[in-house]
Formats: structure tokens, sequence, C-alpha cells
């Protein structure tokens, strides 16, 4: 056992949570001694008004404020790198997020990028990029999420799309975590329902799999402490987060989808995806996630109901979800008990006696109830594109080490197969 990891952490974004908390996105600003600011939003959040809300609240405490608004949902590597052009040339000691996952990731590339100058690549994971380790902690970053699902203002990650190269794939260290989360339920009010539903099923996957994945103690012991990846397995701390987004998830997701004026749906579903990305980003995500990163950028063919019409994309709660019921098919013989733990928590009440479909057809009446795709088939893809699937899930080792039981290409492609139509 003297191989074995014998230590994980947890490192969490401290959370101000609430109706009316981004009020205070000014105070908080000034509290950590921030003059100058990088606003990162986009369009949608713009036309809102919450961008230029939150910008009056922190210009009223005497703070300089420039916005970029230029975020693109489902960020690519020239987007930001944009972005990070912007923060180098601005001079700036503090930057805030306005937005989803892609404001947030966009926000923490920036952040990156100013306080570390580099073309963004060498930062990026391998074997796609460099995977070069900032030297030092980033300055203030302040993480106002307008959606429930990414959970990124508690995460150590920056996600992005590479088109020309046809991956998707991402920037992770621990100087990555916004300094501070404001977690605000009225932000979330004018989501329509397909937003709400890929945002919702992202928060599930991320509880589950991080809850599912393999034990922190199973994995190898690291040479030193700053080669611990920052997905370490799951643990005993991570598991208590993990499992109350899956309640929350559960218990709400369907009443935010089916009304987007039910705040407490919506404020339940807002502290899910915090809880989950804390529980994430400690444990950790496998198979599902994996999966997604070529779903969604193999192809870029799909136009989504309900979100801009600028660029077609597969929204990343949507790409995730579709490989997850056969997914955890899979796992299900390398730790049955916590896959029954995860259907209850989903389900709302004892499962009784469960097998390896227990957890799926939960996992797929819950994606009918929030009208989400059925499958890989209906986002674009053919048996054909399988080996391409699969060649794109396997540049994503970083999280395929997490799966609770070893991955062979054979078995991606079964999971994928399974896939193309849930139901």
């Amino acid at each position: 056992m003297a191989d074995r990891e014998t230590i994980f952490t947890m490192e969490a974004t401290p959370i101000k949570f609430g109706p009316g908390a981004s009020e205070e996105t000014g105070w908080e600003l000034k509290r950590l001694g921030v003059g100058r600011v990088m606003l990162v939003s986009d369009p949608g959040v713009v036309e809102a008004g919450i961008t230029d809300r939150i910008r009056e609240r922190i210009e009223a405490e005497n703070i300089e404020v420039e916005v970029f608004a230029r975020t693109r949902v489902e960020p690519t590597l020239d987007s930001l790198q944009e972005a990070a052009d912007f923060a180098v040339e601005g001079n700036f000691d503090g930057f805030v997020a306005v937005g989803g996952g892609s404001s947030i990731d966009t926000a923490k590339a920036a952040n990156l990028a100013a306080t570390h100058p580099a073309p963004l690549m060498e930062y990026v994971n391998p074997p796609v990029g460099g995977g070069k380790k900032p030297p030092s902690p980033l300055k203030p970053l302040l993480a106002v999420p307008t959606t429930a699902g990414t959970g990124s203002e508690a995460t150590t990650v920056v996600v992005l799309d590479i088109p020309e190269q046809r991956v998707k794939t991402g920037i992770s260290h621990q100087y990555l975590r916004p300094t501070r989360g404001v977690v605000d339920p009225e932000l979330t009010l004018t989501l329509g329902p397909e937003v709400s539903s890929s945002c919702g099923l992202d928060v599930v996957c991320h509880a589950a799999e991080s809850y599912l994945s393999r034990p922190y103690n199973e994995r190898p012991k690291p040479a030193s402490p700053d080669d611990r990846p920052p997905y370490q397995g799951s643990n005993p701390i991570a598991d208590i987060w993990s499992a109350k987004a899956l309640e929350y998830g559960g218990r709400y997701l369907r009443r935010a989808v089916a009304d987007g004026r039910d705040v407490e749906a919506r404020g339940f579903m807002m502290l899910g995806a915090t809880l989950a990305g804390i529980g994430f980003g400690s444990a950790g995500v496998h198979i599902p996630h994996a999966c997604a990163y070529p779903i969604a950028g193999l192809k870029h063919e799909y136009q989504p109901p309900g979100y801009p019409k600028d660029h077609p994309f597969v929204p990343h709660g949507w790409s995730v979800i579709v490989t997850a019921p056969a997914a955890f098919r899979f796992t299900y013989d390398a730790m049955p008990e916590k896959h029954r733990q995860v259907a209850e928590l989903l389900a709302g009440r004892p499962v009784g006696k469960a097998d390896e479909n227990t957890l799926p057809e939960i996992i797929i009446r819950l994606m009918q109830d929030v009208g989400a795709p059925r499958g890989i088939r209906e986002l674009g893809y053919g048996e054909e594109d399988i080996p391409d699937l699969v060649a794109g899930a396997m540049k994503q080792q970083r999280l395929l080490v997490g799966s609770p039981k070893k991955v062979t290409e054979e078995d991606l492609a079964n999971i994928l197969r399974e896939s193309m139509q849930n139901w």
C-alpha cells in the first residue's frame, strides 16, 4: 500500500449566497482592495440588463470598470485568447465574471494570462497543450453566476474548444479557483427551459460522476505534493457536497425547468450547482465528461433550441448527460452500493433491490421530464462517428483515470453505441 495515495485535500471557494447577493459585488471587490476591474460577461447577460446593474454596483464603490462582453458561449481557444489579450493590455488588478460557466471560465483564462503572460495554449492540459503550471496565485476574481449548472464559481478548471483540432479540452490548476463566488438565485429567473435543462443536468452529472469516481486511496501516490492533481478521486468530504447536490437536482430541477419564476427551485438549483462544483472540484469527473468533449468538439452543426443562434454548438450539460446512463451501467459493478445511493438521492426515495439498470433508468426519466435530447444521434452523430468520438474521449486521460474501473477504447465504443438513443 506504500505506493497508494493516503491524502486528499478540500479547497472550496468562499461563497456568498442568497437573493440579492449580487448587489454586494462592489463591496466585495472593495474589501479585496481592487481598484480597477475587468468585468467579463456575454451579450445575452448584457441584454438582460444584469451586466450593467452589477457594473453600477461596482462603480458605486469608486472602482474603475472596463466591460468585456464578447464571451462566446462554449468558449474556443481563440475567444479565450481575445479576452486574455484584453486583460494583458488593460492593467487590471482584479476580475469579475458575470454570466454562466463560459463567462467565468473566460475570466479565469484572462486572469491567468494577465498575471503570468504566455500564450494560453502553453497552459492547456497535455497532450493537447503544454500543461504549464502558473508559478504563483492569480489576481482576485469574483464569480457571479447567472446559470445553475457548471459550478465554475467553485472549480479550478477552464473548458475550451479547439475547432481546428476537433477537440474540447481544458486548463486545470488550483490557482484558477475564483477568490469568491457571489451566488444570487434572482439572476436565473429569466433563463429559458432549455438552458435550465442543460445546466441542471450538468449539476446532476457533476455530482454523480464525482460520487462514483475512483476512491482517492486507490490512486497512485504522487512523487511530490506538487504532482497531486486537482481531481483526486471520491473521498469522504467531497461525497458530502455531491450527495446534497444530487438530492437538490432530483427534487428541484423539474420545477426549475417547468416554471422559471419558481424562486425556491431556482435557489436550490443554484445552491446545488455550487455544491456539485465543490464536490467534483475535489473528486473529479470521468466517463460522461470525457465523452462530452468530443461530442461537443467534433462537429459544429447542432443548433440548440432556446440558445443564441449566432453559432451552432452542443450545450455542455446535454453533451454530458447523453452518455451518463450507459456510462453508469458500465461502472455499476465497480461500486454497486454507491450507484444505489446515487439512484436514491436522485429519486428522493428508497429504490429497494437495485441493479445496473436502476440508476440509468432514473436518469433517463429525468432527461425525459426536462426535455433533454434522446441521445448522441439527436446531436448529429451516427455509428460511423464512433471511432472519432472514442479517439477524442481517449485524449481526456486526466478524466478517465477517475473512472472506478479501467476504461478501454472498446468500452467507450460500447458506451457511445448504447448512447445513440436512450429511449
